[in-house]
C-alpha cells in the first residue's frame, strides 16, 4: 500500500482544497499563544503556490458546539497572513452562500480560509453529504493534518470519497509524521528509550504494550506510576491510582522482564496535600508517601536515576510529562527531564499534546529532532493502530511509505 505525496499528483494550476491542522492554542484575549502547527502547514501551502494553484485551507478549532465566535478561525487567517506575506480571503461560513461565492471567484494564486469546520454538525458525524460539499471546494484534496487523521471525520475520511486516487494524497506535513514514526518503530538506532508520563494508565496503556518489545528501557513518570508503584504493593496516600488497571500495570512489569527490558519507575517524590501554589510540599521517597498526601512530580533522585538511564540512548521516544507541569511549583522534574533529552545527541522524538506545550515552555523546543503535530494521532501510531485519515488516502501497488 502507498500513499501519494502531493507532489506525485498533476497540481498545477488547478483548485486545491487542503485539510489543515490549525488547532491551535489562545489566551483568553483571543491571541495565538503557539503557531507551530500553521507553521508546519506553510511548506504545502507555498508548494501549491508555486504551481499556481487556487488554494482552499480548511481547519476545525476547538470543540464549538455550532457557530461560536470564540472559536472562530480569523486569528489563524491574521497569523497566515504575517507568515506568508500574502492576502488571506475568510469565508464567513463553511459550505454556505460566502464560502461558496468566494470560492467560485477565486483566482490563481490566492487563499481562502473557510470558517472552523466543527461549526457544521456534520463535519464530526463524517456525514457524506457535509463531505461532498466540501469535495466542490477542490479538484484535489490534499490531508496535511496528521492531528486529526485518527479521527474518521468528514474532511478526513468522508472527503476522500469524492476523489480518485490521481486526485487525493497527502501533504509534506503528513507523510513527514507518518516517516517518522514508521522508522522509529521499524529501524530505531539502539539503545532505544521510551520515556512515558501523564496523568493515566488507560490512556498509554496500548502504547505501553506495543512498544514493549522495540525498546531497549522504559522511563515511567508523571500520574501513571503510581498504578505501578502500587501494583508493587507501595503505599501511595492520596496519588492518582487506577485501580482497575493495577494487573494490568504488573503484566507489564512482568513482560518487561521477561523481554529484558530495563523498566524504571520513580524512587523519589514531590508530594503536597493538595494541588495548589500554596500547598506545602515534600521531597520523599516512593516508599514514603505519607497517607493523605499526593505526589505531584518527580524528585531530584528520580530526575538523577533516568538520566543516568538516558545517557546511553542513541533514540529517545517521550511523550507524557513527569508530574503536573501547569504549576510552577510541580514543573521542575519534567523542566529538568526535558533539557537532558534536548542535550542529548539522540534522535529525539516527541508525541505532541501536553509534551509538546512543556517542551515549548521549557524552551528546549528547537533542540528537539521531531516535535509531532498530533498528541492523539501519534499516541495511535505508536499503539499500532491504522488511522482513518491515512488508510483514507491508500492506494493499491506503490513502494510502501
Amino acid at each position: 500500500m502507498h500513499i501519494k505525496s502531493i507532489k506525485e499528483l498533476d497540481i498545477a494550476n488547478k483548485s486545491v482544497f487542503i485539510r489543515c491542522d490549525f488547532n491551535v492554542p489562545m489566551d483568553e484575549f483571543g491571541n495565538i499563544t503557539d503557531d507551530r502547527r500553521i507553521r508546519s502547514a506553510l511548506q504545502t501551502i507555498r508548494y501549491c503556490l508555486d504551481h499556481d494553484c487556487k488554494i482552499v485551507l480548511a481547519s476545525h478549532l476547538g470543540r464549538p458546539k455550532g457557530f461560536e465566535e470564540k472559536y472562530s478561525l480569523k486569528p489563524v487567517a491574521r497569523r497566515l497572513h504575517s507568515l506568508l506575506k500574502l492576502d488571506i480571503i475568510m469565508a464567513k461560513d463553511v459550505i454556505g452562500e460566502d464560502a461558496k461565492t468566494k470560492a467560485k471567484n477565486l483566482k490563481n494564486g490566492e487563499i481562502l480560509l473557510l470558517e472552523n469546520l466543527r461549526f457544521e454538525k456534520g463535519e464530526t458525524k463524517n456525514d457524506p453529504e457535509f463531505a461532498k460539499e466540501l469535495a466542490k471546494f477542490g479538484e484535489i484534496y490534499i490531508n496535511d493534518a496528521f492531528g486529526v487523521s485518527h479521527r474518521a471525520h468528514a474532511s478526513v475520511e468522508a472527503v476522500t470519497h469524492f476523489y480518485d486516487e490521481e486526485h487525493k494524497g497527502a501533504g509534506f506535513l503528513l507523510l513527514k509524521e507518518i516517516k517518522f514514526f514508521h522508522h522509529l518503530l521499524k529501524r530505531p538506532t539502539r539503545p532505544f528509550v521510551a520515556v512515558i508520563g501523564g496523568s493515566k494508565v488507560s490512556g498509554k496503556l496500548q502504547a505501553l504494550i506495543n512498544l514493549l518489545p522495540k525498546v531497549d528501557k522504559m522511563l515511567i513518570g508523571g500520574g501513571m506510576a503510581f498504578t505501578f508503584l502500587k501494583a508493587m504493593g507501595e503505599e501511595v496516600g492520596n496519588s492518582l491510582v487506577e485501580d482497575d488497571l493495577i494487573d494490568e500495570a504488573a503484566k507489564i512489569m512482568e513482560e518487561a522482564k521477561r523481554l529484558g527490558v530495563k523498566l524504571y519507575l520513580p524512587v523519589d517524590l514531590v508530594v503536597a496535600q493538595t494541588f495548589s501554589e500554596d500547598s506545602p510540599i515534600k521531597y520523599v521517597t516512593y516508599k514514603e508517601i505519607p497517607r493523605g498526601w499526593m505526589g505531584l512530580d518527580i524528585g531530584p533522585a528520580t530526575v538523577r536515576l533516568f538520566r543516568e538511564a538516558l545517557n546511553d540512548a542513541q533514540t529517545i521516544l517521550w511523550n507524557g510529562p513527569m508530574g503536573v507541569y501547569e504549576m510552577d511549583k510541580f514543573a521542575r522534574g519534567s523542566f529538568q527531564i526535558s533539557h537532558f533529552i534536548a542535550q542529548s545527541y539522540a534522535v529525539k522524538v516527541v508525541g505532541g499534546g501536553d509534551t509538546a506545550d512543556l517542551v515549548q515552555r521549557a524552551g528546549d523546543d528547537e533542540e528537539m529532532t521531531f516535535i509531532s503535530t498530533g498528541g492523539g494521532a501519534s499516541l495511535e501510531l505508536i499503539e499500532g493502530k491504522t488511522l482513518p485519515g491515512i488508510a483514507a488516502l491508500m492506494v493499491e501497488n506503490g513502494e510502501e511509505e
